[in-house]
């Protein structure tokens, strides 16, 4: 007689070690997430709207899988530990020289300008009845580097069952204000008659996302677009300093204390390798693309454990705090670069 085939239920029962393994149902969580990510990045390519926009957005009408059971695990690796990677890889992007590049005099005003914005956020949200921790989450992505910061600082913010519907409704709005800054603020900056030098401060010190600062910056010139991606990337560099305050000072001093953010070690290691040593090009985009891809598939996961009908009803007064901050930081901006540029 023909021996019968091994089934799936054969492998199931004989292989049970490995099937109900932890890693093993990550990977099917992980897996979706990717292929959002890969769905988004492929429509932002051809559309040229931000890959994590569409990518939150694609999660978000995908809620319904994060009902399932067996995708919760992945999910929640994808929201968390891919994130913090993909913020750790950061670090490869900025450099020594960039900073030195800017003066004493612009890395203090750049300095001030994220303190007293993330002050404002916190101020906004205790008065609106906001909780600090909105504060903290809203202020730091319109002060560093929109929706990346943002989903650095939601992971070193004490657990709370209202983080996820926060941090959407945050990096919906910060890539919403960034993307109409990428196209108003030039031409506002130009119409004022503020200098090359100006220009490029303004958009590198104002626009929250790093891609729209690009965009913004060589869409006036080619020196308008340097001095801005290194003004920006300068603001980039407060992030670890920043998600560390927050971690020491409140992640701590809650319930639901988070672990030491290690991602931000990783964050200042790579900053340093790359400013002491030769490091090919190539290898550097090929860790700004894995950090790109990380951030986009933990915010497919975000997108898809946030529940949706709690974010549409959201009240008002959270987007007017960011609405507000982001005209806060254009003011000081514009005071900055009136006082210390020409």
């Amino acid at each position: 007689m023909m021996k019968r085939l091994p089934s799936l239920l054969d492998f199931k029962k004989g292989h049970g070690w490995f099937v109900s393994h932890p890693s093993f149902s990550i990977w099917k969580g992980v897996a979706v997430a990717g292929l959002i990510a890969m769905a988004a990045t492929f429509l932002s390519e051809h559309y040229g709207a931000p890959t994590m926009l569409f990518a939150l957005l694609m999660g978000l009408g995908l809620g319904f899988l994060g009902d399932v059971p067996s995708l919760e695990p992945g999910l929640v690796f994808s929201a968390r530990s891919l994130l913090r990677v993909g913020v750790g890889l950061l670090g490869a992007q900025l450099g020594i020289e960039q900073v030195q590049s800017l003066g004493v005099g612009s890395i203090v005003a750049l300095s001030a300008l994220v303190i007293l914005t993330l002050a404002c956020g916190i101020a906004l949200s205790f008065a609106y009845g906001r909780r600090l921790a909105f504060g903290l989450l809203s202020g730091g992505a319109v002060a560093v580097c929109g929706a990346s910061a943002a989903l650095a600082i939601s992971s070193v913010l004490p657990t709370n069952p209202s983080r996820d519907k926060d941090t959407v409704l945050v990096v919906i709005t910060v890539t919403v204000l960034s993307t109409v800054a990428m196209v108003l603020y030039p031409i506002m900056f130009q119409a004022l008659a503020f200098s090359e030098s100006q220009i490029g401060f303004l958009i590198g010190a104002t626009i929250h996302d790093v891609a729209q600062v690009v965009g913004a910056g060589y869409s006036v010139g080619d020196n308008v677009g340097i001095i801005a991606t290194v003004v920006k990337m300068l603001r980039v560099a407060t992030l670890p300093v920043i998600v560390f305050g927050i971690h020491f000072l409140v992640g701590n001093s809650q319930r639901g204390a988070t672990p030491f953010p290690w991602f931000l070690v990783l964050f200042v290691l790579l900053a340093l390798v790359r400013s002491v040593l030769d490091v090919p090009s190539a290898f550097l985009q090929t860790l700004s693309g894995f950090s790109q891809w990380m951030m986009v598939a933990a915010i497919s996961a975000i997108g898809v454990r946030a529940n949706l009908g709690a974010v549409l009803k959201v009240h008002p007064s959270f987007i007017v705090i960011l609405v507000v901050e982001t005209a806060f930081l254009l003011l000081l901006g514009i005071v900055a670069a009136n006082l210390l540029i020409q």
